[in-house]
């Protein structure tokens, strides 16, 4: 990168100014991680101090048949299909009871687009995971999902949130965002939520005090310029809204697990490779500089493994999401070695190891709990980058 221009980029983010799309496509030409995590280290600790957020959660994955067969995914099957599932909701409650004991905090609630399964199934299954965990956060249904529900229902989407909010919703996730650029998207999609509908149902819930997470999925087909335009989309409906905590860059997974039925359901491997930690932690990194009005930037481990989630906290990222338990949409693709489940013990620890303080939030952001961070008296202890 240019002397001149580096300089000029320093100047904007010491100051706290905008950056533009042709700086976002500027900071992913550098070749200087260190410069690059260093200037996102410096928003997240303007924004977020010496922290680093987590939360005890549960991943429930009610059912993986799905009318879609995007190119990138290894979790959906058809109906029929070998290892093809759907929940009774009383085997849903059971799971999410299951870690009762370990003081979870929020159930996170993601499916396949079911062909078949009535809209009642959903708020039904709601209703009854609130009842069974009445202080359990529900952060349930991305927006392909919601507009799914549309058709299924026949109900607008606004009546749909409003049934789904009564039996207990707190919080849409964020998937079902992908890449937003068509160029990109018409590869790897195979739903009909688009940015229009994907942006017009996340208004719809911001608008009824559900707020949540926003996604990328990159590292397989797109170029760095489409992650800018997928961030700056975003930076724009949350300009307008305000309704998003967090957002979460997800890494790409290759298809290793699946073919024990014979299929490779991810068509986009044999196009591509998957991002190297280099690359993670530079879109980490300029997504925390790009992304200036969400307070949070999430590293999700399951996708990223343990040790680029470490890294990826001196590198712009202030949350290391949770104890995850049985993440089927990953581990159904990736074998290299992430665990399905962190304890509360495990992520402080993580968290003390790169250097930070832990502190434990819940689905709204707000702090259940503050430890102590790593012993300043010890030589060896880890101490965050300085900035």
């Amino acid at each position: 990168m240019d002397a001149g221009l580096k300089r000029e980029l320093e100047e904007k983010v010491f100051a706290g100014e905008r950056l533009t799309r042709e700086d976002g496509v500027a900071l992913y030409e550098s070749d200087d991680l260190a410069w690059l995590g260093g200037l996102a280290h410096h928003v997240r600790t303007r924004k977020n101090g010496d922290v680093v957020h987590f939360n005890v959660n549960r991943h429930l994955n009610m059912t993986n048949v799905c009318t879609a067969s995007c190119a990138y995914c290894s979790f959906q099957r058809k109906p029929g299909e070998k290892d093809a599932y759907t929940m009774r909701i009383e085997e849903a409650v059971r799971l999410a009871k299951a870690m009762e004991s370990e003081n979870l905090t929020e159930l996170h609630i993601v499916n396949g687009l079911h062909p078949t399964l009535p809209w009642r199934y959903y708020p039904r299954s709601l209703r009854a995971l609130k009842e069974a965990l009445p202080n359990v956060s529900l952060k349930a249904f991305t927006a392909t999902e919601i507009q799914h529900f549309e058709k299924i229902s026949g109900m607008p989407a606004e009546e749909i949130l409003d049934e789904l909010i009564d039996a207990g919703l707190e919080s849409l996730t964020g998937g079902g965002a992908e890449i937003f650029d068509w160029e990109v998207r018409q590869h790897i999609v195979d739903h009909d939520t688009h940015w229009e509908d994907w942006s017009r149902i996340h208004r719809l819930a911001h608008s009824k005090g559900l707020k949540g997470p926003a996604t990328m999925l990159y590292g397989h087909i797109e170029e760095p310029r489409h992650r800018v335009d997928h961030v700056l989309r975003l930076r724009e409906l949350q300009d307008e809204t305000g309704g998003f905590h967090v957002f979460i860059p997800l890494r790409y997974q290759h298809d290793f697990v699946d073919m024990k039925d014979g299929k490779v359901r991810n068509r986009l491997q044999a196009r591509t490779t998957m991002a190297t930690g280099t690359e993670a932690l530079k879109t980490f990194a300029v997504s925390r500089l790009l992304f200036d009005n969400v307070p949070h930037v999430k590293v999700f481990w399951v996708m990223h493994g343990v040790q680029t989630a470490q890294l990826a906290l001196q590198h712009g990222a202030d949350d290391m999401d949770g104890s995850v338990v049985e993440y089927k949409i990953t581990h159904d693709a990736d074998n290299y070695g992430t665990p399905n489940k962190l304890t509360r013990d495990d992520l402080l620890d993580l968290i003390r190891e790169a250097g930070f303080r832990p502190v434990e939030r819940n689905t709204r952001y707000e702090i259940i709990r503050e430890y102590p961070g790593p012993d300043a008296s010890l030589r060896e202890s880890p101490q965050p980058m300085r900035v």
